[in-house]
């Protein structure tokens, strides 16, 4: 691919200008962060966070309607206190609240219902989950990975396991 000078030139303009941004505001006690990611019941979040010195919140959060019945949402909070803040590696550690919640159609049980002539089944499959976890975020050069430890959990339909998510972060 042949660029021009000119697009070099932007290229080139948009790196410093991300790259004094980015270290300029890690100098001082206060940094944002904006990224995207994935976690195990909500399949795509956007991740906004704020923090001052090793004390921050995190937020994320998504949601999709495909049409009645077919839609999923989820959002979650996290307060933490963050390790090795001024390194490319960073741990966290806290408490974080989250919600979410998918339902889909399920043709099987529709035809079941249909070839029965009644509702014996719910034609839709759903799942939900509510929870105040205990939470580990750990992120290399921006990409991070979560760990949820369910501590309480209320309309839970699931079986009992671990809330992770992945993804990348930017900070500024």
């Amino acid at each position: 691919m042949n660029l021009t000078l000119r697009t070099k030139l932007l290229i080139a303009g948009l790196v410093l200008t991300l790259a004094g941004v980015s270290s300029g505001a890690r100098q001082g006690p206060w940094k944002f962060e904006l990224g995207m990611g994935t976690r195990s019941l909500t399949p795509l979040v956007l991740v906004g966070g704020v923090s001052y010195k090793n004390l921050g919140f995190k937020l994320q959060g998504l949601g999709f309607h495909n049409g009645p019945r077919d839609y999923w949402c989820g959002a979650r909070g996290s307060l933490l206190w963050t390790f090795f803040d001024d390194l490319p590696f960073q741990v966290s550690l806290g408490i974080g609240t989250g919600y979410e919640f998918a339902q889909a159609p399920n043709d099987l049980y529709r035809a079941i219902n249909i070839a029965n002539g009644a509702k014996y089944l719910v034609p839709y499959n759903f799942k939900e989950d509510f929870d105040v976890s205990g939470e580990i975020w750990t992120s290399v050069y921006g990409f991070y990975t979560q760990i949820s430890v369910p501590v309480y959990q209320m309309n839970r339909n699931l079986s009992n396991e671990l809330l992770w998510g992945v993804g990348y972060i930017y900070r500024f």
